[in-house]
């Protein structure tokens, strides 16, 4: 896909969206509203970057920033999560998860304290302000466009300390600092979060969406000598399937987009182009059960997460459910002999099974996907899109499934196909979650990295 539409200029490349535009990046799309890399340096190479060097991505930019501020913030954010939010030390960031009145996530996105009474809620839908007219809290709210530049991977911190210039080591596990960026105005204030998706060590760059385009061509100049690599959309629900993070629009479908009248308010359109979020519903489960494609909180393995302690949207529901869970995700590892008869089926007569396009499918985003999991013929669980992991050399998937056919090892059957077309019965095995074997984010010892600072 060529692009012919550059709209501002950056430093080293024209900017489309919320990124640069490269000469050597082979295809943008237009995801959320607005421009982003679909595939930058070859899948299979971003697929490698965040086990064995580093990657810079865009996906999360252009959703909006949602902030709340006044007295009654922190009451609104209460009835709204399943999270206990009283004891939040100010500065530190929360992965705030909300339901709807089912019990099903409606909504989740990582939230941050910024003072006594007041929050910013990231990559997240509109659902808090959506619901805040019938809580009746008076809260301040507002919203702002911002970029969202994830870079991860074990060579990120000493990229970002060759950027700025300085020592991050200090900075811990859902910290925040603000830091200065070479070429940006030191007066625009732009910041570096430690949190990520990839299951590895992982930061996030954020500021106004204006200066996104330059701040992303600071953080790739300053990683070349590192090899970083511009992880696209095509790519990026590899390191949620492999990290094991369950993404709403990737691994389920919020409940939000089940209801009627969240999607046709005019908040919805304005935060995320519903023509841009999901797509057809696909999968060998019926389209009729939208359930299928729904999420709890304990089948997502975030449980732990609901504190009774207050009163919240869902919470009867989750209550219930707490007293007696029924199922949980696990990493689905699909067997090479029945993936390979999938191929085998493209160059036969008659109708194929439906196609794998490599890493993901369907493409992301795509949290309508479900796949039906049986054991013995009786359904026993709900398997997520298809992800071919390059690092593993296998086939994956997360999937829901009952609990105790949860143990590793366990032999279960994926239904893959659309319902009402072929479908071909693929076997799979239990595999540990998260997949990936590497040490997570918070456990990463930042002292055995080398320092990415200049010395002069």
């Amino acid at each position: 896909m060529s692009v012919d539409h550059a709209v501002q200029q950056g430093p080293g490349a024209a900017s489309v969206g919320d990124v640069p535009s490269y000469p050597d990046v082979p295809t943008y799309l237009n995801i959320l509203g607005s421009l982003h890399i679909w595939e930058g340096d070859g899948w299979k190479k971003e697929s490698m970057s965040w086990k064995t060097g580093a990657y810079i991505a865009s996906n999360l930019s252009g959703i909006p920033e949602f902030t709340f501020s006044g007295p009654n913030a922190r009451a609104l954010l209460s009835r709204l999560s399943i999270n206990n939010v009283d004891k939040w030390p100010i500065g530190k960031s929360k992965h705030l998860v909300m339901l709807d009145e089912n019990g099903y996530i409606a909504n989740h996105g990582l939230t941050v304290r910024d003072s006594e009474d007041s929050y910013r809620h990231f990559a997240a839908m509109p659902w808090a302000l959506f619901k805040a007219p019938s809580l009746g809290l008076d809260v301040e709210i507002g919203m702002r466009d911002i970029f969202i530049f994830q870079v991860a991977g074990p060579k990120s911190l000493q990229i970002l300390e060759r950027l700025t210039g300085e020592s991050l080591r200090s900075l811990q596990f859902l910290g925040i600092r603000r830091i200065q960026v070479p070429g940006i105005d030191a007066t625009v204030e732009i910041e570096l979060s430690r949190i990520g998706m990839s299951g590895t060590l992982a930061y996030e760059v954020r500021g106004p969406l204006e200066h996104g385009p330059a701040v992303f061509d600071a953080v790739y100049r300053a990683g070349e000598d590192f090899d970083i690599t511009r992880l696209g959309w095509r790519t990026y629900v590899v390191n949620h399937t492999e990290g094991g993070f369950p993404q709403q629009g990737c691994t389920f479908l919020p409940a939000a987009f089940a209801d009627p009248e969240f999607v046709s308010h005019p908040l919805f359109g304005a935060a995320l182009p519903p023509k841009q979020v999901g797509g057809q519903l696909s999968g060998s489960a019926n389209p009729t059960d939208i359930t299928a494609r729904l999420r709890t909180p304990f089948e997502v393995n975030w449980g732990w997460m609901a504190k009774f302690d207050h009163d919240f949207l869902g919470r009867e529901a989750l209550e219930a459910e707490a007293a007696a869970p029924r199922r949980k995700t696990v990493v689905l590892r699909w067997n090479k002999e029945d993936v390979l008869d999938v191929f085998a089926s493209q160059f036969e007569p008659g109708e194929e099974y439906r196609h794998f396009e490599f890493p993901t499918t369907p493409q992301s985003p795509a949290g309508d996907h479900a796949d039906i999991v049986t054991k013995d013929g009786k359904q026993v669980g709900i398997s997520s899109l298809a992800v071919y992991s390059y690092y593993f050399r296998e086939m994956i998937s997360h999937s829901t499934i009952d609990i105790e056919l949860a143990e590793i090892g366990t032999e279960v059957v994926l239904h893959w196909g659309n319902h009402g077309e072929r479908i071909k019965q693929i076997r799979a095995t239990v595999e540990r979650f998260p997949y990936l074997d590497l040490p997570a984010n918070k456990d990463v010892d930042l002292e055995s990295f080398p320092s990415g600072v200049v010395a002069h």
